[in-house]
């Protein structure tokens, strides 16, 4: 009796491990670092920022997608006031945030589940262009909450991903305002797709 008790444990175990690591997201990131703009971003008179959207033809959390918007629209508030106060140029700098894949676990669903709803994972292209189109930077941002962490604190660290997606797009377009420098995508080395062979 005691020794069925045992395997009966390990093997439930070994299922909720297996079941753990299949809910990880797959979402991935192209690397580590983005690169720097062609041209700081004060070259430009004006930077608009639009609403942040879905990739063309993704479908995704809609919910997840207006928490990141708002974010960024948050972080940005003052220091656009500040730049678009300076004299016009004629140049305009336009960023569109793009969502292109989205893992985003509600709060409901975590807590009904816990860790064995998954991992969330959020990709995220910015297309920058001046006002004729010519693409200026197309920085990649990544952000990802662990299932086991964000299982156990019931979609904090779900919410918190979208939060530190919107801070590090917002930091990018900042810390490139004065010069251009690039900056982290917010993908480890775990996190970054490997390379397509031949």
């Amino acid at each position: 009796m005691h020794k069925v008790s045992k395997t009966t444990i390990l093997a439930g175990a070994l299922l909720t491990v297996s079941m753990l690591q299949g809910c990880a997201t797959a979402i991935k990131a192209s690397s580590t670092q983005n690169p720097a703009p062609s041209e700081a971003f004060s070259s430009f008179g004006r930077i608009e920022v639009k609403p942040t959207v879905f990739a063309q033809g993704y479908a995704g959390n809609q919910a997840g997608m207006a928490k990141i918007d708002e974010n960024i629209r948050k972080d940005l508030a003052e220091s656009l006031t500040t730049w678009n106060a300076a004299p016009a140029n004629g140049r305009v700098l336009i960023i569109e945030p793009i969502v292109e894949e989205i893992q985003f676990k509600s709060g409901a669903k975590r807590v009904f589940l816990g860790p064995l709803a998954g991992s969330s994972g959020v990709r995220m292209r910015v297309m920058i262009r001046d006002n004729k189109g010519a693409l200026v930077a197309t920085p990649e941002f990544f952000q990802r909450a662990d299932a086991m962490a964000a299982g156990f604190t019931f979609g904090v660290h779900d919410n918190l991903m979208l939060t530190r997606i919107a801070n590090l797009t917002s930091a990018y377009i900042k810390a490139n305002y004065v010069r251009a420098e690039g900056g982290p995508t917010g993908a480890d080395d775990k996190a970054v797709a490997a390379p397509m062979t031949n």
